[in-house]
């Protein structure tokens, strides 16, 4: 895949992630920082799990994306939240 490509995927999965796990986003270089890593989250899971996507091409690729963007965001809001909570 070519840079552009990764962009794109990384911009859909993060903002795609950031609704499903009711956010706000993390604007727009965030969420493609966020939907970029969620790819190697989410290769590495559906690796270890072995498990393939159930879609091919780019829609496969984003699926992967997104899935691990969730995981990764939810890490993110745990390690965060754990510091931030007040009684």
């Amino acid at each position: 895949m070519d840079l552009l490509t990764w962009i794109i995927v990384g911009l859909v999965a993060g903002v795609l992630a950031s609704l499903v796990m009711g956010g706000a986003g993390y604007g727009i270089i965030g969420d493609i920082i966020i939907g970029i890593v969620g790819a190697f989250v989410g290769g590495w899971l559906f690796r270890s799990l072995g498990v393939t996507s159930p879609m091919g091409g780019l829609a496969g690729v984003i699926f992967v994306a997104f899935i691990g963007a969730m995981v990764l965001i939810f890490i993110l809001r745990l390690i965060r939240g754990g510091r931030n909570r007040k009684v």
